[in-house]
């Protein structure tokens, strides 16, 4: 069974959607897992408690303060216990409690309480659902690192047709058994990842910037996310989706992302830069949009901060966690492994990922990668394959060493 050994825990607020998590609890008890149903007092309305406990064969709990049970303090000892949380369905209301960490029920207070991966499938009128209000509180939940699923569209019980479905239980049951099915070899570990293509300004409209998209970086922090680890993703500029279960920090310039790095640097085990910065930025910015002119003109570049270095002369000088692995990234055009080796040794860095721009699949915009992992004492150069598969070699290869 995928899920033996498990303890999921199960929220659910009032929304009619509550009659499709009795159909999830059942799956994940089929697969094995310990399942505990929590729900909000509202949530009762729509479903009898009887019947998730008939399901899970497990007390469904919703009274913070009764004290018909076996003495412990139940929204500790559930949030210890758990290696999963999903609130299925989480309504506007309760959204808005998360974020700001209000806990007036026992739900909220498991919530808040609990240190493992959470998930929330957001279910409510349309309305609701795209208020700026609700998007807030949906981004705030981001960047705490809690998962929201994208709700689906389609016609709601309210009459409307429009966005705010919850997922049907075997789109979220395939979510738990995704996160939890994976060995957790990275479970205790901190992992820090940038990501994306920082921009320079110019003036107020326009900027220096490359071709990056974030998947390479979105697909590293992804992978460590699902082998257990506790993953900051510093982010420039993206095209792809926030990867679920990672603290987002956005990052637009090399110097924002510097600072965002080594302010970050000290707690992290390990630090992967897969962002694409840019290594000059304009001298002079200008604070009003430059009129086009006759005649060409000349903007003048200076450098910008090289925080691979930067990390590097931290080590050099005995300032980093002991035991710290640092992963950079190359990209090349020409005498791929001679300048990357030379990059290992200049950035004293532990590995870096080298690509070529111009082998067929790699590189910048592509799902898939080609790349070469170079350490000090080896140069092991991979297949084509997705950027998955490649992260997914990145961790095994830092895990050896």
């Amino acid at each position: 069974m995928k899920l033996s050994g498990k303890t999921v825990l199960i929220g659910i607020s009032a929304g009619i959607a509550a009659y499709k998590t009795c159909y999830l609890v059942s799956h994940l008890v089929q697969e094995g897992a310990e399942v505990h149903v929590i729900m909000t007092p509202n949530a009762r309305h729509f479903v009898d408690p009887l019947t998730f406990e008939t399901l899970s064969g497990n007390r469904c709990i919703s009274d913070t303060f009764d004290r018909d049970f076996e003495f412990d303090v139940k929204h500790v000892s559930l949030a210890k216990k758990a290696d999963l949380f999903m609130v299925a369905p989480a309504t506007a209301d309760v959204l808005a409690k998360m974020a700001c960490g209000i806990c007036d029920d026992m739900l909220t207070t498991t919530f808040l309480a609990a240190g493992c991966l959470k998930y929330v499938a957001p279910a409510m009128n349309t309305g609701m659902y795209l208020n700026e209000i609700t998007q807030k509180n949906i981004e705030t939940l981001k960047g705490y690192g809690v998962n929201v699923i994208e709700p689906a569209s389609g016609h709601l019980a309210c009459g409307d047709v429009g966005a705010g479905k919850m997922p049907e239980p075997e789109q979220l049951f395939d979510i738990i058994c995704g996160a939890l099915a994976r060995e957790q070899d990275l479970a205790g570990k901190s992992v820090l990842v940038t990501a994306g293509a920082t921009q320079e300004a110019m003036d107020p409209v326009r900027f220096i910037t490359n071709h990056s998209t974030g998947k390479m970086g979105a697909a590293i922090a992804k992978e460590a996310v699902e082998r257990g680890a506790s993953v900051t993703f510093v982010k420039a500029a993206t095209t792809v989706p926030d990867p679920e279960g990672c603290k987002v920090v956005k990052a637009v310039s090399a110097a924002e992302l510097l600072d965002e790095v080594m302010a970050r640097s000290d707690s992290a085990d390990i630090i992967i830069m897969a962002a694409a910065v840019a290594d000059y930025r304009p001298k002079n910015v200008s604070s009003d949009k430059m009129k086009k002119k006759d005649g060409d003109l000349t903007i003048e570049l200076e450098r910008t901060a090289d925080i691979l270095a930067e990390l590097g002369k931290k080590r050099a000088d005995g300032k980093t966690p002991e035991g710290q692995f640092v992963c950079g990234f190359s990209m090349e055009t020409k005498d791929l492994l001679e300048n990357s080796r030379a990059k290992l040794d200049k950035k004293n860095c532990d590995m870096i990922v080298a690509n070529n721009l111009k082998e067929e699949g790699a590189g910048f915009g592509h799902d898939t990668n080609k790349v070469t992992l170079i350490t000090r004492d080896s140069a092991e150069e991979l297949e084509l394959m997705s950027k998955q598969d490649v992260a997914r070699a990145i961790f095994d290869r830092i895990l050896q060493h």
